[in-house]
């Protein structure tokens, strides 16, 4: 708080522009108004005893001083007879979380201590957060009192600070809880806008644009034309110190053009609030966009902000106004270009949005759930929808919202569209316009651009390829534009072919008629230096541009490949020389469009062209002519002198004054074949025999020999189609001057099934072969779909035959059409679904915003055919744990230093996962037909790398997409393309796709390198330490998963040149666990139904935990807690100063090798912590930059859980978070804030559901009564599927712990601190639950006989004890399972072994069974589910597997994938021997059994899951094999076993135990083999059946020791 006091100073009183809203004169604009403000509330407002100023601390530090300075120097003059009046002072967090009813109460509990009485006046300067909350303050304190707002953000100046609104958040929802009090005075300083970031210019902006598109239609013209002025001026115009603006001559263009924009938006909102104060009708005008942007919100926030989720509201709102035919489309594609201008978003899947959200987030975005928030907007009325509808830009089609059926909206917000079978139609001819031609459009574009003078086209394009070229043009300089009727007519004044260099570079999406154009135009910028770079999206990369390219070379143009050789992107390098014109010689046999590129720019070339096409036949001649007519009607008059050959003088376009575009012909194909398809009329109006386009023929020469009439004038065609199912096939067609319309042919062919037999009904298209290279290879993408539908097609170089089947017989299910992006795919195939007896789901929707954006909407209403919006499934769903799904048949791609053991790790997984392996280098070299020191030697690297790039996209994009592990070169990462394409193949793959870096010991590669001589040195040097610290951020930048492959870390001393001997099994073993993470295929979750627990790691090192102690601490647990904040203890970084990068670098290192350690380590899933001070950690707050690596670098290690703090960090982790889970966190240590019963927890419940997976809330007890407050919380707001950690800190709340429902932090006995106090153990909360009667106790049994000296109760009720369960195991000796039935009914019953004679016949009483009990066809254990039913395992294998894997460790024999195994026996247990090799990943395995017969047909029925899976008919054929690993499933024997047997160094296992000692193992240690005992696998698959039973970590060592007291005393 502070006093105003006197000051002399002369007030700088602003010249301000006055708004009247509610009839008063009462919102203010200018700039440095801060005088002005109190000053005029001094001399015009109430007197007020006390000013109350609040904000929150980010603007407090930039405007407070200010404000109390020019409070007093505004006393001092309006007032100086006076007693100064108070002026307090607030200070609130910023940020969402401070707009809720505890703030609310924090500040009028601050306001009656301050002694605040009615005559308080409220100041609330800030944004939308700040102005809510302060206005409900005013609202309801001492029952109303004046407020003023100042907004701070541009949001707020055009939107929340006008008319009244006041309201705070609530867990249930935004605003929910709020009045209608109108503020005295708004005061928007523009000055203010100084700090503005760019993304919160564009989050107001939405609002701009919003409001004149429902109101002003003068103002949207301003706002399309001056995007970049106005961002200028709010972004760049208010920098600097000073006062200019202060009054109306000091202003600058820039801030008078700002003034304009934020006023003419805030006239229109005050206009509307003052004839609808309280929303009761035309006030609901401003929530156009909120319907939808709302929902959108609901799901996106808070990663998302409010102005992007309306710009995207605002898009489809217009779209269902199209849709319901009140909107022109040329309306909706200006706003949508108009949006994107201010860099907002327009669809549901826009770039912007999956930067800010990402994939998993995005994905939420379905349908149902957008119309669910819909559902309860608060516009809705009852169960009605209502959306402000345009009629035009600046005009809606009411004065309120209108109603809106649910399934039109929901039509427009899908992502795919369902085609329903068209019903019988009416004679009635349907008349579609379709919009103007993308050929003419383009063209027109660009030869009104380079010509002089005006011209209005109409008839434009409106999509997404002419958006791009108009762009392009405009960054060139090279035109001006406007809208006239509406955005019927575009003008387009030219510079005369004046272009200059563009700001940035040209991106042009997929438009390949603007790439083409534009590559040739670029070089007559008039330019003397530097470069214009155009590039594209992934699939432009892949379309070609090297004829073009070429001939431009030829002709002294400067053109660079910037990636891939023969594609986008090109560095046009300017050099002052444009076109020099003469003799041009171009290859045009793969697209006309190179053509056209040169022809039109040839007339401002530096000499006459003359341009010879050369090479194979010409492409798509009737395009050439097209572009030579329309030169023409420009004024330039191109001579054709031979076939090939054509002379273009030099000169200058002259503009005509107007163009009308053509309609697409193209297009048009689609409702002339709806005619011909449905036994209906169409007529196009503007396409006839006079058109300029090839297409234009698609009547006369494809439907009328298919059956159907037409007739055509010069510039109208009808169709009228044959009854349905009488098209005719066309047994031969050239379609080379229609190239696209054949997707349509080929629809209408899949039903031309008139004829009387087969071979009649075969559609042959030629002379089609550039459909190869479109958009997609739309040849092969009709085979593939034409498929779905059930019918055949051939794919030919040159064309495709379809094989039509009759209407009746096309697929009987509707077909998910898969569209490849492309909008010719889509719209071809949705006329097929018109008759295909259960329609078509069409996935991609938006796919034809390329050319006609209302396809659907002409289809459903001009022409009839019922559609619907749909959802389409994922088209590569594969199971995994969680029910996550995922493609997780995309390739997996290995990245790392050469040496690293790409190629071994590779071949592991493979073998692990049932993909096949392939190495790049080799496969470069079979496509090459050299190796790669002769590619280097004879060409030298750029060669190579070129091959490469060239090898990486056939393998990423065709031959190995999927179902493959590839292991990359070293340096792959050089290349700038490789790079863009791993990351391609990670985006496409929706996320689920791995590329993973090998993060290596350079030590050890380094020596491997100075071994290995079969590769070249290096070229930039021969230091591969420098190598590898170059190449370093490049292999960040192309991976999305990181593995350290590092030797010694396992080693005991903390030494790296040490290696374990072990170490390269654990290596494979939990690389193949990150590639089954990171590809979905075993997530390694925590059941979060029921009670589990994590323990917490507190030394600075995991290796004060090895070897043994980690895995007794861990028992009891489901997960493992790394805190890398208490790693900062370690002697290496206690007291380091974070700030310093090396020290920074060095820490992430550190950490990262802790996490491998703990990896190598522990099965459990990782929760990987990184906490600060101020929450009861050890991170300073100040190293936030540093703590965001380390949790990104958490995501790439594959932590199955990540806890980040709720703040800024958290939504951005969000994310990016990949597989992993989030745990939004938030410690109150002191437990002031965080109160069970308090609005604040409920707060920041919201808060962390909406950055995270888990929402984890930490208080602090003060009593025991706090723990049954945090119960009660709990129980209101966690369930699996929505989980909440609630617990109290401290000794009173550890019964909050005992409590918790899951993901428990727990401590243990044997580590030295507890990571929290109040911290207990996992069987502390176990014995306390059954105290509580939590947890009932139950009776576990081993079923079988004879079963008397079994040691399994001794091994079960040992390890019941040591977890602390109240559990008992017993025996259950019966002959027949019939006695079994109430031990199993018993609601007692907890599980149950099983052995001998039961473990099949059992099997009838159980539920079901798992996939491993199922394929060995036994059963040995038996667990009840929580839905009540049974389910039977088998863990005979797992005690296999489990010795095994450790016996392989510690012996050092070879790896499973590589070694060749031995089955003694042939029973009921050489059944789990062989599911256990099989898990193990051995491929070949031989049986041995004294009865050959039994090994036979055991073999038989396990040999689809081996590579070799004999039959060894003695045991010398077996010793031939040279077995590594050995498996006795026969009781003690008198087997002879031959020496041979054991001849190289392996491993045998018996399964029996009675005597220790079997003649296998006997054998097998004499040869010094390591041997495996019977009691141990018995000890083991005890060990996992424990860990089913109880859910957690079994503790071994107890379990072991029960056994082996009772196996030694009795054997």
């Amino acid at each position: 708080m502070s006093d105003g006091t006197q000051t002399t100073r002369a007030l700088q009183l602003a010249e301000v522009e006055r708004i009247s809203i509610l009839g008063s004169e009462s919102i203010v604009c200018g700039f440095h108004l801060a005088d002005y403000m109190w000053a005029d509330i001094f001399a015009n407002l109430a007197p007020a005893s006390t000013y109350v100023l609040i904000t929150d601390s980010n603007l407090a530090a930039l405007y407070a001083d200010t404000q109390r300075e020019a409070f007093a120097a505004a006393w001092a003059h309006c007032r100086a007879d006076a007693a100064a009046p108070r002026l307090l002072v607030h200070v609130l967090a910023p940020g969402e979380t401070s707009k809720s009813r505890a703030t609310k109460g924090a500040i009028e509990d601050w306001m009656l201590a301050s002694k605040c009485t009615r005559d308080t006046l409220v100041v609330a300067l800030g944004g939308g957060v700040i102005g809510d909350l302060v206005g409900f303050v005013a609202a309801t304190f001492m029952r109303g009192v004046p407020f003023v707002q100042v907004p701070t953000s541009l949001l707020a100046m055009v939107d929340s600070s006008i008319g009244g609104k006041t309201a705070v958040d609530t867990p249930a929802g935004k605003n929910l809880i709020g009045s209608f009090w109108q503020p005295k005075r708004i005061f928007m300083d523009m000055a203010v806008l100084s700090t503005l970031p760019a993304r919160e210019f564009s989050n107001g902006m939405a609002e701009v644009v919003k409001t004149a598109a429902i109101w002003a239609a003068d103002e949207f013209d301003v706002l399309e034309a001056g995007a970049a002025d106005i961002r200028a001026a709010v972004l760049e115009g208010q920098r600097g110190a000073g006062t200019a603006g202060l009054t109306i001559a000091s202003r600058s263009p820039a801030q008078t053009l700002l003034l304009r924009v934020i006023a003419a938006s805030a006239r229109v909102k005050a206009h509307v609030v003052t004839h609808d104060e309280r929303e009761s009708g035309m006030r609901g005008l401003l929530n156009f966009g909120h319907t939808i942007g709302h929902a959108i919100e609901a799901v996106l926030s808070p990663q998302v902000l409010h102005g992007e989720c309306v710009a995207v509201g605002c898009v489809l709102e217009a779209e269902v106004a199209r849709r319901m035919g009140h909107l022109r489309p040329e309306a909706v594609a200006r706003l949508a270009r108009c949006l994107r201008a201010y860099g907002l978003p327009t669809t549901m899947d826009d770039p912007l949005l999956r930067a800010r959200a990402g994939d998993a987030r995005l994905a939420e975005l379905r349908p149902q759930r957008l119309m669910d928030v819909m559902s309860v907007d608060k516009k809705t009325v009852g169960k009605q929808k209502r959306l402000v509808v345009l009629a035009r830009l600046g005009k809606t089609l009411e004065m309120q919202p209108t109603n809106v059926e649910d399934a039109l909206i929901a039509e427009v917000i899908s992502t795919g569209v369902r085609v329903l079978p068209a019903p019988e139609l009416s004679a009635a001819a349907a008349v579609v316009t379709p919009p103007g031609s993308k050929s003419i459009s383009n063209r027109a574009l660009l030869l009104a651009a380079l010509g002089r003078g005006a011209c209005r086209i109409r008839n434009l394009l409106h999509s997404d390829d002419t958006q791009v070229m108009l762009a392009a043009l405009q960054a060139m300089g090279a035109c001006d534009v406007a809208w006239e009727d509406d955005g019927a007519t575009l003008v387009v004044t030219g510079n005369g072919g004046q272009l200059r260099r563009p700001d940035a570079e040209l991106y042009l999406g997929n438009a390949g008629t603007a790439a083409r154009f534009l590559t040739t135009a670029v070089n007559l910028v008039d330019a003397c230096d530097g470069a214009t770079v155009l590039t594209g999206n992934a699939r432009m990369k892949q379309r070609p541009a090297g004829p073009l390219v070429d001939a431009l070379r030829a002709n002294g143009c400067d053109i660079e490949y910037c990636e891939s050789e023969g594609s986008l992107p090109l560095r046009v390098a300017h050099t002052g020389r444009g076109l020099s014109g003469g003799h041009v010689q171009l290859a045009a046999s793969v697209s006309s469009q190179y053509v056209s590129s040169i022809l039109l720019c040839a007339p401002y070339a530096r000499a006459p062209v003359r341009l010879e096409l050369v090479g194979d036949k010409v492409i798509s001649q009737p395009y050439i002519d097209m572009t030579i007519a329309m030169m023409a009607q420009f004024g330039c008059q191109v001579e054709r002198v031979a076939a090939n050959e054509y002379v273009i003088p030099m000169g200058a376009y002259a503009n005509p004054a107007e163009y009308e575009v053509e309609s697409d012909a193209s297009s048009a194909t689609y409702p002339l074949a709806f005619a011909a398809i449905t036994g209906s009329t169409c007529t196009v109006p503007n396409i006839g025999s006079a058109s300029l386009q090839g297409d234009a023929r698609f009547a006369v020469d494809v439907l009328r020999p298919m059956g159907c009439t037409v007739k055509q004038t010069a510039t109208s065609t009808t169709v009228t189609g044959p009854p349905r199912g009488q098209l005719r096939a066309l047994p031969d067609i050239d379609m080379e001057p229609m190239t696209d319309a054949f997707l349509t042919a080929a629809a209408l062919a899949a039903v031309a099934a008139a004829g009387d037999d087969a071979s009649s009904r075969v559609t042959r298209i030629r002379g089609i072969a550039n459909q190869h290279v479109k958009e997609c290879d739309r040849i092969e993408a009709m085979c593939t779909e034409l498929a779905r539908f059930g019918v055949a097609a051939d794919n030919h170089a040159d064309g495709i035959d379809v094989h039509a089947r009759p209407i009746a017989e096309l697929a009987a299910e509707s077909p998910s059409v898969h569209c490849y992006d492309d909008h010719r795919v889509a719209m071809s195939l949705s006329i097929l679904a018109c008759v295909a007896p259960a329609g078509a789901e069409i996935r991609e929707r938006r796919c034809v915003g390329k050319t006609w954006p209302q396809w659907w909407d002409v289809l459903a209403r001009d022409l009839g055919a019922p559609i619907a919006g749909s959802d389409p499934a994922p088209e590569a769903a594969a199971d995994s744990t969680n029910d996550a799904s995922a493609d997780a048949g995309a390739s997996v791609v290995i990245i790392g230093m050469r040496g690293v053991g790409k190629t071994t790790l590779g071949r592991s997984a493979a073998a692990a996962l049932g993909l096949e392996f392939v190495d790049l280098d080799e496969f470069l070299e079979r496509e090459v037909g050299q190796t790669i020191p002769e590619i280097i030697n004879r060409d030298g690297w750029p060669a190579f790398r070129e091959h490469e790039t060239r090898v990486l996209r056939i393998a990423l994009t065709q031959a190995h997409r999927s179902g493959a592990v590839l292991a990359c070169g070293g340096g792959v990462v050089e290349s700038p393309a490789n790079r863009e394409l791993l990351r391609s193949h990670v985006t496409s793959h929706g996320g689920a796709a791995a590329v993973i870096c090998l993060t290596p010991n350079m030590d050890h590669v380094a020596e491997y390198l100075n071994r290995d001589q079969t590769r070249p040195a290096f070229a930039v040097t021969s230091d591969i330490h420098e190598v590898y610290a170059r190449r370093l951020p490049m292999y960040a930048e192309s991976c999305n998963y990181e593995y350290l492959v590092d030797k010694a870390l396992l080693a005991s001393g903390s030494s790296h040149g040490d290696e374990h001997p072990g170490a390269w099994a654990l290596i494979e073993r939990d690389f193949i666990r990150l590639v089954k993470f990171a590809t979905r295929r075993d997530l390694n979750r925590v059941d979060l139904s029921r009670p589990s627990c994590f323990v917490s790691l507190t030394a600075p090192s995991v290796r004060e935990y090895l070897p043994a102690k980690l895995e007794s601490l861990t028992t009891g647990a489901q997960a493992i807690e790394l805190r890398a904040d208490l790693l900062l203890h370690s002697a290496e970084f206690a007291g380091a100063n974070l700030a310093d990068a090396e020290t920074a670098t060095a820490l992430t290192a550190y950490v990262h090798r802790q996490f491998a350690l703990l990896r190598h380590s522990s099965r459990l899933p990782v929760v990987f912590t990184v906490r600060t001070e101020p929450q009861g950690g050890a991170f300073p707050p100040t190293a936030d930059t540093l703590r965001l690596q380390l949790l990104r670098s958490a995501v790439q290690w594959g932590a199955e859980y990540v806890d980040v703090e709720i703040d800024t960090a958290a939504a951005t982790l969000y994310a990016a978070r990949q597989n992993s889970l989030v745990i939004a966190s938030y410690h109150d240590p002191a437990g002031e804030q965080l109160r069970w019963d308090g609005e604040f927890a409920c707060e920041m419940l919201a808060r962390a559901r909406a950055c995270g997976d888990i929402a984890k809330l930490i208080s602090s007890a003060r009593s025991f009564d706090d723990n049954l407050m945090c119960q009660r919380f709990v129980q209101e707001h966690h369930s699996p599927q929505t989980p909440v950690i609630a617990l109290n800190m401290g000794y009173a709340g550890q019964m909050s712990r005992v409590l918790c429902p899951c993901l428990t932090p727990v401590t243990h006995p044997l580590l030295t601190a507890a990571a929290a106090p109040g911290q207990i153990s996992a069987r502390q909360i176990n014995q306390a639950r059954s105290l509580l009667g939590l947890l009932p106790a139950r009776r576990f049994f081993l079923f079988g006989t004879p079963i008397q000296h079994s040691p399994s109760p001794a091994m079960h009720n040992a390890g019941f004890a040591t977890l602390g369960l109240p559990h008992t195991f017993e025996l259950k000796e019966t002959a027949t399972v019939d006695e079994l039935l109430p031990v199993i009914a018993n609601p007692e019953f907890g599980g149950a072994a099983v052995t001998i004679p039961h473990k099949q016949t059992i099997i009838p009483l159980l539920d079901r069974l798992t996939p491993a009990a199922q394929r060995i066809g036994a059963v040995n254990t038996i667990i009840p589910a929580t839905d009540g039913t049974l389910l039977g395992d088998n863990t005979d294998y797992l005690g296999i597997v489990g010795c095994l894997r450790q016996a392989q460790l510690e012996a050092h024999t070879p790896a499973f994938a590589d070694a060749s195994a031995l089955i003694v026996g042939a029973g009921g247990t050489s059944r789990a021997a062989l599911y256990a090799l099989h898990t193990l990943g051995v491929r070949s395995v031989a049986i041995y059994n004294r009865t050959a017969a039994r090994a036979h047909a055991l073999a038989e029925e396990f040999a689809e899951l081996f590579a070799e899976l004999a039959v060894a008919e003695t045991l010398e054929d077996a010793a031939a094999r040279e077995p590594a690993y050995i498996v006795g499933t026969i009781p003690a024997s008198d087997l002879c076993l031959p020496e041979q047997l054991f001849a190289k160094p392996g491993v045998a296992l018996d399964m029996a135990y009675k005597p220790r000692w079997t003649p296998l193992l006997e054998a097998a240690s004499r040869r010094k083999w390591a041997v495996v005992h019977g009691v141990t696998v018995l000890i083991e698959q005890g060990i996992h059946q424990m860990e089913k039973w109880s859910g957690a970590v079994a503790p071994a060592k107890p379990m072991g020791d029960a056994v082996l007291t009772k196996y030694n005393s009795e054997f």
